[in-house]
C-alpha cells in the first residue's frame, strides 16, 4: 500500500515569520522527499526565492488566497500534481491573509480527486508576539488562522515583555482553548511536532472561508533597473509603510542585494545572495487602490528614477 503524505499547512497573519519557520523546518528535514506549496497575495512570489532548494518539490501560487473561490481550484490541482511526486512530507504556506476554514472542503476534494493521499497533521499559526494584540481587535483573519489550527507557535518572542507575552497567550486561549502553544525566536522551536498527533487540537469544524473575491486585498509590485542608497529606500518606506500591510521583496543597495522585510513600521534588511535581474518590492495595501499615487508621489520625492508599479 502506497505511504500517505504528511501534509502541514502554516498560517499566520503577514510578517509573523511563517517563511522563516519553513527555511528551518526544510533545513531540519534534509535528505527527506519534501514539497512545498506557497501562496502569495502579489503577482510576484518572493518568499519562493528564499526557500527553494535542489530537488525539493514547488509550486507557487499568487496573486490571492489559495481558500478563495478565485483561487481554490488552482490548490486543489497542486495537490492532486504533488501526489505523483511520492513526498514524505508536504508543507503548504498559505498567504497571511489566507482563512483556511475550509481546508477539509478542500481536502475532500482532493480525495475525490486522488484517493486517500494525505494524511492531514494539522495546522501549524504563526503569531506576530510584536503586533498580534494590535492585529486581532481589527482582523477576522487573524481570528479565523487561530480558530483552525492545531498548534499556536508565538514569533518574536524576544522583543517583547514577559506581561505581553502572557497577554497574548491568553488572548489565544480565549479564541482556542485547547491548542498547544509554543514560542519562537528567528522560526526555531521544538520540531517534536512531527512525531506528533496535533490532531488532537481540533475542534473547529470547517466552515466557509471569509476570503472572497470582493474583499481581496490591493496587492501590487515595484520594479526597478539600478542601484539606491539604503537610507533613500528607507526614506521611501517610511512614507508608505503606515499604509500597507506588508511591504518585503529583493533590492539591490550600494552595498549588495538586500532581501526587504516590513512589518508595519519595522523594516529589516538582510544581505542576500540572489542574482535577481532588477530590483522588486511587493505591496498589500491597507487602503485599496488609494495606495498607488502614495508610492508614486514618496519614489518621485526620494528617488526620483523610473520605476514600473504593476497590479
Amino acid at each position: 500500500m502506497k505511504e500517505k503524505t504528511n501534509l502541514y499547512l502554516l498560517t499566520g497573519f503577514l510578517g509573523a515569520g511563517k517563511t522563516t519557520l519553513l527555511t528551518n523546518i526544510l533545513n531540519d528535514l534534509s535528505g527527506q522527499r519534501v514539497g512545498v506549496i506557497m501562496n502569495e497575495f502579489g503577482k510576484i512570489g518572493i518568499d519562493g526565492n528564499i526557500i527553494r532548494k535542489d530537488g525539493m518539490g514547488l509550486v507557487e501560487i499568487n496573486r490571492g488566497s489559495i481558500f478563495c473561490s478565485c483561487l481554490k481550484i488552482s490548490f486543489v490541482q497542486a495537490m492532486v500534481e504533488m501526489v505523483d511526486h511520492e513526498l514524505k512530507y508536504l508543507f503548504v504556506e498559505s498567504s497571511g491573509l489566507a482563512d483556511p476554514s475550509n481546508i477539509g472542503e478542500i481536502m475532500k476534494a482532493v480525495k475525490e480527486l486522488k484517493g486517500d493521499a494525505y494524511e492531514y497533521k494539522g495546522a501549524i499559526c504563526l503569531v506576530d508576539a510584536v503586533h498580534f494584540l494590535e492585529q486581532i481587535n481589527d482582523l477576522e483573519t487573524v481570528e479565523r488562522q487561530l480558530k483552525h489550527c492545531h498548534l499556536a507557535v508565538i514569533s518574536k518572542v524576544d522583543l517583547v515583555d514577559e506581561n505581553t507575552l502572557n497577554t497574548i497567550k491568553s488572548k489565544i486561549r480565549e479564541i482556542n482553548g485547547i491548542v498547544e502553544i509554543q514560542t519562537a525566536i528567528l522560526g526555531k522551536l521544538n520540531y517534536d511536532f512531527i512525531n506528533e498527533d496535533l490532531m488532537k487540537n481540533q475542534w473547529a469544524e470547517t466552515e466557509d472561508s471569509t476570503n472572497t473575491p470582493e474583499n481581496k486585498p490591493k496587492a501590487l509590485s515595484l520594479t526597478f533597473q539600478g542601484k539606491v542608497k539604503k537610507e533613500d529606500l528607507t526614506r521611501f518606506i517610511d512614507k508608505v509603510s503606515e499604509n500597507a500591510y506588508r511591504i518585503k521583496g529583493f533590492f539591490q543597495l550600494e552595498d549588495g542585494w538586500n532581501q526587504v522585510d516590513v512589518v508595519n513600521r519595522r523594516i529589516d534588511y538582510k544581505l542576500s545572495d540572489t542574482s535577481e535581474t532588477e530590483s522588486q518590492l511587493v505591496f498589500i495595501s491597507k487602503i485599496g487602490p488609494a495606495i498607488i499615487k502614495n508610492i508614486f508621489d514618496a519614489w518621485n520625492e526620494v528617488i526620483g528614477q523610473e520605476m514600473k508599479l504593476r497590479n
